[in-house]
């Protein structure tokens, strides 16, 4: 295994391994099945190189033979052997030219044709940044959806169609990962599980020396001074002259000595000593805490006093002309904010039309920075999107239209349909889709106002994860295909709904599609009227 040997010193004296900070990366399902099939393909060409290697062993087997039996017989009388002329001119003829074209079936290289192709694929291979971003995923919805390390490397996950397990040494990998993110916390979790599944006789190519010189660091780094000294006499139990862990082990000797002294002198060390060794998970906003319960639908539930208030219906778009002999479905989700799902309401057609003109155009999402007004990447939201316009299909152009007709609202100043897609571990963070107060020029560009309201279309099902959740109100609304939901960002009176908070959790497993369309205060002024209550 590969292995960075690169170490430096702390200043309190304590030796850790070299550690250097990555971007955080999303690829998309879509480059990922390109991936797949670009995986295929090599597969296909090693074949294929295995095959010309293995025809010419072939040849160069028979040769062997064929030879063996005659040097043996000429070995055994060679003078009877050469005093037949033919044998004589044979021989001279095999050194002389057989075995020089032998020589050549040799050392011919039969990898050209897969090195060839190996070259051409290389330059769509992921890269370092790739692979941190998929760790990373994988550690988001560890945390999300509460799982135990020992679920996620047996694979043991909900609606899985393909099971799959990880390695010693792909959890050794993973609390690499972490590790270099400084990231204690799944550091330990990671090299713990790495250690049990080599304990538990697994082969591996991971070691368990470098392990639980990992382990016993990150653990010292959380506070547990103890058990970060056990994992180190275990350490040098393998490798009794590892220099790193004799010395660190010298340090945390020095450093527990210190702590008894400490106790003897103060009444309330003690308590202070129980809270240095309290292993610290990270720290989470109350919000975020709402937001992952939201995610694995474990929030607050709504009463059965406002649960009758939720109904379901036939619409037709306050008697739109297109709907008054063939109304669309629509039921309530939630009452304040109120959001409505419309069901059916786009064609498993429309939705391969949307995707595949959407597909050469993803790229990395990005959001407003309210400091500089500009778009910009954020690790907060980890999807690709691309945007499309109503003149270049009239599938887009047909879905304008029927988001005017159902929501009343004017799509002439709204946005072009923004498209997304959120692999496994895709996400965006609790986020307001208005521009607030402290971002007077959130849209300004636009020059169609603020975001009034947003329409979200659901354009696949997703096996587990992946909500759209709303931690002010406890809302959690869950994908199906060929659906769409609508709320206001805005009360008639313009100011920001900020109940209308919301995010998109992590996909567990398998693979998110939407599409949706944010409309603008510009051309509503007679369609939805504004109130003199700052709060209707």
């Amino acid at each position: 295994m590969a292995f960075n040997k690169i170490w430096c010193t702390v200043a309190l004296g304590l030796l850790l391994p070299f550690s250097y900070a990555h971007t955080d990366f999303f690829t998309s399902i879509g480059h990922m099945t390109d991936l797949i099939n670009t995986e295929k393909d090599l597969v296909v060409s090693l074949k294929d190189y295995i095959k010309a290697e293995e025809s010419k062993l072939e040849q160069i087997k028979k040769w062997a033979e064929k030879l063996d039996q005659l040097t043996d017989t000429a070995t055994k009388d060679p003078e009877g052997f050469l005093g037949h002329p033919v044998n004589a001119f044979k021989l001279m003829k095999r050194l002389n030219t057989e075995w020089g074209e032998l020589e050549s079936l040799v050392l011919k290289d039969m990898s050209d044709g897969f090195i060839s192709n190996m070259t051409i694929q290389r330059q769509f291979f992921p890269n370092d940044e790739d692979q941190t971003g998929a760790a990373k995923a994988l550690l988001r919805l560890q945390d999300t959806y509460n799982l135990d390390t020992d679920t996620l490397s047996r694979g043991n996950l909900p609606g899985v169609k393909h099971k799959s397990f990880l390695t010693a040494e792909d959890c050794f990998e993973l609390g690499k990962i972490a590790y270099t993110e400084a990231d204690y916390y799944h550091t330990e979790l990671w090299m713990e599980q790495a250690l049990k599944q080599l304990d538990e006789g697994e082969v591996s190519s991971a070691d368990k020396v470098y392990i639980l010189d990992y382990l016993s660091y990150a653990v010292y780094q959380q506070g547990d001074l103890g058990k970060a000294m056990m994992l180190t006499k275990r350490l040098l139990e393998l490798d009794p002259e590892h220099q790193r862990a004799n010395g660190n082990m010298k340090y945390f000797e020095y450093i527990m000595a210190k702590e008894k002294e400490a106790n003897k002198s103060s009444t309330d060390s003690e308590d202070q000593t129980e809270k240095e060794t309290e292993v610290k998970k990270k720290d989470y906003l109350p919000e975020r805490r709402k937001y992952e319960m939201l995610c694995r639908g474990e929030g607050l539930k709504m009463t059965p006093r406002r649960q009758k208030r939720l109904f379901c219906r036939y619409y037709d778009g306050n008697r739109n002309p297109r709907y008054i002999l063939g109304p669309v479905k629509q039921e309530d989700e939630w009452d304040k904010p109120r959001i409505v799902r419309f069901l059916d309401i786009i064609s498993d057609e429309e939705i391969e039309t949307v995707k595949e003109l959407a597909k050469p155009r993803l790229s990395r999402a990005t959001v407003h920075d309210p400091e500089t007004g500009k778009l910009t990447t954020a690790h907060y939201r980890v999807s690709k999107s691309a945007w499309l316009s109503g003149y270049e299909s009239p599938v887009v152009s047909r879905i304008n239209t029927r988001i005017q007709d159902l929501t009343g609202l004017d799509v002439s100043t709204a946005e072009e349909l923004q498209v997304a897609n959120y692999g496994v571990g895709g996400q965006y963070e609790p986020h307001f889709d208005f521009g607030r107060k402290d971002e007077p020029d959130a849209f300004k560009e636009l020059g169609t106002g603020n975001r009034i309201a947003t329409w979200l279309f659901y354009m696949s099902d997703v096996s587990a994860g992946g909500a759209t959740v709303f931690p002010e109100v406890g809302a959690s609304v869950w994908p199906k295909k060929g659906t769409a939901v609508f709320w206001y960002n805005l009360f008639p009176s313009g100011e920001g709904d900020y109940s209308t908070r919301h995010a998109a959790c992590p996909v567990l497993v398998g693979n998110k599609w939407v599409s949706n369309k944010w409309l603008h205060e510009r051309g509503q002024e007679f369609r939805r009227p504004c109130t003199l209550s700052e709060l209707e």
